[in-house]
């Protein structure tokens, strides 16, 4: 028998029942909310699918903002209960307009929820949340917000701008684990999940964790991964460390000194900077340029690019400052690999004036 090398991984230790709880609160205090918050044992993907699957049925209208896939697949889940759904789609890649909900709200006075992504890691854009919100509140409309690609970068005050639900996923901005997610659930919005035909005993089931919640928030329901929980501790204990309001800065830094830099470089941004997430950057891929030879002439530097995700959108580049990447040097191997690839298809690229608005940028 083969002796197998002894790994601090095997065999965790079972993830203290008492910390659960801690764990919420610390959440609550990045999502500034005294809601409930509770803890899903999966990637955030899953949170919003248990969302969805917990409110849907007959009789529900919805409101749903499309401005990506994840737009798309709440859209089903939410079908796929019954409830009935009204999409507004964004243009490929774009905000969603603030003109195009008000008129989808006249039309469909019934809505009583609203869903929206924030930031869209799939195309680099931000969506106008404080504005959409205060639509919603100005009609007593329930809204869902999935955060996971704006904590961290973007602020985001659950109580003060009236959200009733938000998801988050620590892997992005906090630099946490993926396998763990997390959302707030005001009471307005319990009195909607909180139905008849609740889903139960079942992980797309609020209904079970409200449970857990009035319980006290010891164990979780079924059998906890350790090893997530853990992480999104330690994942934490850094957020606090640098502040929260210091990792929000480092990500708006991060995202304006690589639209400077792209810029310079002579290349066209996809959104206005007012328009753009601070995690990742997009530009216009040159008609004649696939992103293919982009993507593996910058890997060859060691640099990371990818192509927008979505209908009509593979030509855009994606610029990644999300996270651990959020500084300097990454910001300017992102700019100088993507002005390089430029450069070897023939197209002109300024490389030089490009590192020197990055560096600007920083206050060098």
């Amino acid at each position: 028998m083969t002796e197998v090398a002894w790994n601090p991984l095997y065999g965790a230790p079972v993830y203290p029942a008492e910390r659960y709880a801690a764990l919420t609160r610390r959440v609550s205090g990045i999502l500034k909310t005294n809601n409930d918050v509770l803890l899903v044992q999966a990637e955030a993907v899953v949170a919003l699918e248990a969302v969805a699957t917990s409110l849907a049925r007959p009789g529900l209208s919805v409101l749903n903002i499309v401005t990506s896939p994840y737009g798309n697949w709440f859209g089903q889940w939410l079908r796929r209960g019954g409830t009935h759904v009204v999409d507004i789609v964004a243009q490929p890649g774009l905000p969603i307009e603030l003109d195009a909900i008000t008129v989808a709200l006249d039309i469909n006075p019934n809505v009583s929820v609203m869903a929206l992504v924030h930031a869209e890691s799939a195309s680099g854009i931000l969506n106008p949340l404080p504005e959409i919100i205060a639509l919603a509140k100005a009609r007593s409309i329930v809204t869902i917000v999935d955060a996971v690609a704006s904590v961290g970068g973007h602020s985001l005050d659950v109580d003060a701008l009236g959200i009733d639900i938000a998801v988050i996923g620590p892997q992005k901005a906090l630099g946490g684990p993926a396998g763990v997610s997390a959302l707030s659930v005001s009471r307005h919005a319990w009195e909607l999940v909180l139905h008849d035909d609740a889903p139960r005993d079942s992980i797309l089931s609020l209904a079970d964790l409200k449970a857990w919640v009035d319980a006290g928030r010891g164990v979780l329901p079924g059998t906890p991964a350790p090893l997530e929980f853990f992480a999104l501790e330690a994942s934490l204990d850094q957020v606090e460390a640098e502040g929260l309001a210091q990792i929000i800065a480092r990500h708006e830094k991060a995202a304006s000194a690589s639209r400077a830099g792209l810029t310079a470089l002579g290349t066209s941004l996809w959104v206005p900077a007012g328009q753009g997430s601070n995690l990742v950057t997009t530009v216009l891929l040159p008609s004649e340029l696939g992103s293919a030879s982009v993507i593996a002439f910058a890997a060859g530097l060691g640099v990371e690019l990818t192509p927008g995700v979505g209908a009509g959108l593979s030509h855009l580049m994606r610029i990644n400052h999300t996270g651990a990447r959020a500084s300097f040097p990454t910001v300017l191997a992102n700019v100088v690999a993507y002005g390089a690839a430029l450069r070897r298809a023939g197209f002109p690229a300024n490389i030089g004036a490009a590192s020197e608005a990055v560096t600007k940028s920083y206050g060098g």
